[in-house]
């Protein structure tokens, strides 16, 4: 079950440009900064309130951010949900028509294990399902 909005991953070019942006902008530092080795990103959390801001940037020209990046501009790259069980949400979503990205859930930054819906069946919109490591 879907608990609450996680966070918002903004794709970003210059990672320490917009993390300052972002200090800034919140009135806060990050609490976190994490290199994703499997993912070819690295990344930077800020709280805000009971979410989060995800920033990302890609480390290499395979990365998904970078390939974003090149097709569109700095923005909102993907809208993330707590779950309870993933994998119990990944089957439900799939029953219902949905299109998963990964048919396993894989390890994503800021200890949570992760599933990408497709954004052709969701509206226009990278859904990311998240569960807390425990």
């Amino acid at each position: 079950m879907i608990t609450n909005l996680e966070h918002l991953g903004l794709a970003v070019n210059d990672l320490e440009a917009a993390t300052a942006l972002y200090t800034t902008l919140l009135g806060a530092a990050p609490y976190k900064k994490e290199h994703v080795a499997s993912e070819a990103v690295d990344t930077v959390f800020f709280q805000v309130g009971g979410s989060k801001i995800e920033l990302l940037a890609g480390t290499s020209p395979d990365s998904a951010i970078t390939k974003f990046l090149a097709r569109k501009p700095e923005g909102i790259h993907h809208v993330a949900f707590e779950v309870d069980d993933i994998r119990a949400e990944m089957a439900r979503l799939k029953g219902e028509g949905f299109v998963l990205l990964n048919e396993e859930p894989k390890r994503g930054a800021d200890n949570k294990l992760v599933c990408f819906v497709h954004p052709k069946s969701a509206a226009g919109v990278l859904v990311e399902l998240c569960q807390t490591i425990k």
